[in-house]
């Protein structure tokens, strides 16, 4: 394994929490912006983790939800760097569902967000420094 692929392999987070009912929504599932919330922070600490710099997410693409999080259920938040530019990082990122009191588990959401380095001023700056 090279450097980077063990930088990569190093920034991938993995975050647990629990689904309260606070979270819910009227049809007792999770609500999509707090999903959401949690995917970006999510990936924000993986590509901080990966760049070591300051980041600010510019974008997220393409959120899928493909299975409703019901509350009483444990969700795994799991991001990983996709892919590396110059100034900024797309970091993936997954949530899947178990349930409390049961094996098993699947995955319920995906999205991409992308991150920019930034230096002291709020510019862009480069991602890896050499």
């Amino acid at each position: 394994m090279n450097k980077l692929e063990e930088k990569i392999k190093n920034a991938e987070t993995r975050v647990f929490k629990a689904v309260f009912p606070n979270t819910v929504n009227h049809y007792d599932t999770l609500f999509g912006g707090t999903a959401m919330h949690m995917m970006d922070e999510v990936a924000f600490i993986a590509a901080t983790r990966f760049s070591r710099q300051r980041m600010v997410t510019v974008s997220s693409d393409k959120i899928d939800f493909t299975v409703p999080i019901p509350a009483g259920t444990i969700v795994e938040l799991v991001a990983h760097i996709a892919h590396i530019g110059n100034t900024s990082l797309k970091v993936q990122v997954d949530i899947f569902i178990e349930k409390m009191y049961e094996e098993g588990r699947e995955k319920a959401i995906s999205g991409t967000f992308t991150l920019v380095a930034i230096d002291d001023q709020k510019r862009p700056t480069a991602i890896m420094k050499d």
